[in-house]
């Protein structure tokens, strides 16, 4: 391991002034430092305190629209944020933290540049630390899923799903194999929340809408399967709404399995729990997340559930100069009258956390009183394809157009960046007047292979291999051919 270097192309070294390091560049990562650079304008300027971003991605992703992004209706470029742009007041190190120690206010990370250089991680020292790591997919020892099935939670994710769905449907349409096209045509989608529902919802009306351009293929010969664990699908958007949402998309023949689960998909055939087998090319997993795998290296204190144990001011419960807000962290939820009770781990919460967040760390470098996050739930929308929604907010239940009206008004607000605002609004408006694209681009996720193969050389097997994904993993948009 070395020291960080002084910062010119290299990891930061050394702090002039108040160094605060920020782990994690999604919702609670970007809009933290956002506000912090405005808050701490002189500061930054002066170098009495710097602003450090280390994150794996140098873009946050705005997540309620990927399900729009991988039906085509958004611009992938759209979805996402790009932090060097926004966050222009902020050092932006583009890595992983892979321990942190607070007791000696430092933490080890990898960079890009690490594996390259053959040096090993680097240590940078910190005075204030927010962790925002954010959460990854929870998954369950299941037969077959490591191997064949695709997550929900990255653009590249969805993408891949946009691209994998209509290569599927291009198998099926050449293939004189009646297996093969029924596995391919067949898509089963495992968690009914948020993302798994509205995943499916915009797929399904894309792939739909797709079958147009095939001469053997029609609607009803694709195959949807959403199987939920539990009694019903989107639990926040209430009972009643949730009963709609299943109404909704069974009256367009999409299998939905309540109290089922997925047992196995080896073999590209999912087993469900009812005993029921789906041969199967897609199996999509939206079962839940899980705080992500950094906060276990850390000394900070953990609860139950592997979040950080924090206080109603978004400090870590019993550490000076530590703080966390988002998926990681467990805060007391001061509105509630259930004992022990903490806010639930969403954007919504995550995005107004920040605020409070923010504030309550400049408050604390200039020697001022916290504040306590408090927040009522107010609502949730959810789109269950073009046109078609539920809403229950503010009292009021919704469901249809003005359902899908509310989410789309309600995002786009929320979406950061007037840059990024102006570009949905134009995609939706263009989309509106035009046809939908149903090209799909998977040589994107492969881009050496072309010349691989004009060179002589077996795709994959180059010396950049595990680094720009050539390799080819069933179920990763690839197609799994």
């Amino acid at each position: 391991m070395v020291k960080a270097s002084n910062f010119r192309g290299t990891p930061p070294g050394p702090p002039s002034g108040t160094r605060v390091l920020v782990v994690g560049g999604g919702y609670v990562g970007m809009y933290t430092a956002l506000r912090l650079q405005r808050k701490l304008k002189q500061e930054l300027t002066s170098g009495e305190a710097e602003i450090i971003v280390v994150t794996p991605d140098p873009y946050m992703t705005y997540q309620p629209f990927l399900p729009e992004a991988a039906a085509g209706s958004i611009s992938p470029r759209h979805v996402v944020v790009p932090l060097r742009r926004v966050l222009d007041r902020c050092t932006i190190l583009i890595g992983e933290a892979k321990t942190i120690d607070h007791a000696k206010r430092t933490a080890t990370v990898t960079t890009l540049a690490t594996a390259e250089e053959g040096t090993g991680a680097v240590e940078i020292t910190y005075d204030e630390l927010v962790l925002a790591p954010g959460s990854v997919s929870r998954t369950l020892p299941i037969p077959g899923l490591a191997e064949y099935a695709i997550g929900f939670k990255t653009v590249e994710e969805a993408i891949g799903l946009r691209n994998h769905v209509i290569e599927q449907m291009d198998i099926a349409s050449s293939t004189r194999d009646p297996a093969i096209r029924d596995a391919a045509l067949t898509f089963v989608f495992v968690g009914g929340g948020y993302a798994g529902v509205e995943a499916l919802a915009e797929l399904e009306d894309m792939a739909r809408y797709t079958t147009r351009y095939y001469h053997n293929i029609k609607a009803d010969d694709l195959k949807w399967i959403l199987v939920e664990a539990s009694n019903r699908i989107l639990p926040e958007v209430g009972e009643e709404m949730g009963k709609y949402a299943v109404r909704e998309l069974r009256a367009r023949n999409i299998d939905v399995r309540l109290e089922t689960r997925l047992d196995s998909c080896e073999d590209r055939v999912a087993v469900l729990s009812d005993g029921t087998r789906f041969p199967t090319r897609t199996v999509v997993w939206t079962a839940g997340v899980k705080p992500a795998p950094i906060l276990s290296a850390t000394d900070l204190p953990l609860t139950e559930r592997g979040r950080l144990r924090c206080t109603a001011q978004l400090t870590v419960a019993g550490v000076d100069h530590a703080w966390a807000a988002g998926d990681a962290a467990g805060v007391p939820d001061v509105t509630s009258d259930e004992k022990g009770k903490e806010t639930a781990p969403n954007a919504q919460h995550a995005v107004r956390q920040t605020k409070v967040l923010a504030e309550n760390i400049v408050a604390s470098l200039r020697g001022e009183p916290l504040k306590e996050y408090a927040h009522k739930y107010v609502g949730s929308v959810a789109s269950l394809g073009l046109h078609k929604g539920v809403a229950h907010g503010y009292g009021r239940k919704l469901k249809g157009y003005p359902a899908w009206l509310m989410h789309r008004v309600y995002h786009l607000s929320r979406v950061p960046t007037f840059n990024r605002k102006a570009r949905v609004l134009a995609e939706w408006t263009l989309s509106g007047l035009f046809k939908r694209e149903i090209v799909s681009l998977g040589s994107l996720e492969h881009p050496r292979a072309e010349f691989e193969l004009a060179a002589g050389r077996r795709p994959g097997h180059g010396p950049d291999a595990h680094r720009n994904g050539s390799h080819n993993r069933p179920g990763d948009g690839s197609g799994g051919k």
